[in-house]
């Protein structure tokens, strides 16, 4: 009976056992196990985790992995977060065909060539490579245009370290500065670009009048780029409202008994 599973934890970290699956997720069979938190435990050995076939999101953030095997196993992974550990290479994933979001900030990737094992997965929209608020960042960041090269290697992505490279909601910075620049046609900083170089700050959007401040000119450019924005905008709206009740389902599916939820997203 799960003999691979039942060995002891290793001297040097942690294994994962079935024991600690069940205890985790509160379910017996682990292949019904659909979460799974497994963040911070000073894991170096991932174990029998492959046996838990309908696991749909993972989150092994803070361990000492530095390898993916039974992973491959989990052709139901959706969300899959393993920030901060030791990891040069995610080939495993491969075989993950459902995985939509993934987090590796704060491993030893160091070139772009180590994601190309992702390119077979259709539903990837969704990489972190770089979290500067957690400070974590993978040695290929160093290169100021690794995000061309990787969306190069996986050209659907939409989303690369929080920020959207394709869609509208890529578009949302430039048409900021389309804003800008046909309200203050002589300067590419607003008002106070006298200031001189470098002269980036936030005083033209909150000074008395600023909106006043020019009379209002026909420009086909500008309205179309108010429309898009304020397009952008509610799609802004509607994507937070998904959200919360997502969350909201979440919450309620993890809790049926009232209980407080374990689980962070």
């Amino acid at each position: 009976m799960e003999p691979d599973c039942e060995k002891p934890a290793e001297a040097e970290g942690v294994r994962v056992t079935p024991q600690m699956l069940r205890s985790r997720s509160g379910e017996f069979a682990l292949e019904s196990i659909l979460l799974l938190k497994l963040r911070g435990l000073g894991l170096v050995d991932l174990g029998c985790l492959g046996q838990c076939l309908g696991l749909e999101w993972l989150d092994l953030s803070g361990n000492a992995l530095a390898q993916l095997g039974p992973l491959a196993s989990l052709r139901q992974l959706a969300v899959l977060n393993v920030a901060n550990n030791r990891l040069r290479g995610l080939e495993p994933l491969a075989a993950c065909e459902n995985l939509q979001s993934l987090n590796v900030a704060g491993n030893l990737l160091a070139t772009p060539s180590q994601l190309q094992c992702l390119g077979g997965l259709r539903s990837l929209e969704h990489l972190r490579l770089r979290d500067p608020l957690a400070r974590l960042s993978n040695p290929l960041c160093a290169s100021p245009s690794y995000g061309a090269a990787v969306l190069e290697l996986l050209p659907g992505l939409k989303v690369i370290d929080g920020e959207r490279v394709t869609g509208r909601g890529s578009e949302l910075y430039q048409l900021c500065r389309d804003l800008d620049r046909s309200l203050w046609p002589n300067s590419s900083l607003g008002p106070s670009s006298s200031a001189g170089p470098g002269a980036h700050k936030a005083q033209p959007w909150v000074e008395p009048g600023y909106w006043e401040s020019q009379p209002v000119r026909s420009s086909s450019i500008l309205e179309e780029a108010c429309r898009q924005f304020q397009d952008t905008l509610q799609e802004c709206h509607e994507l937070d409202r998904q959200a919360r009740d997502s969350l909201a389902r979440a919450a309620q599916a993890l809790s049926p008994m009232g209980a407080a939820s374990s689980f962070v997203f």
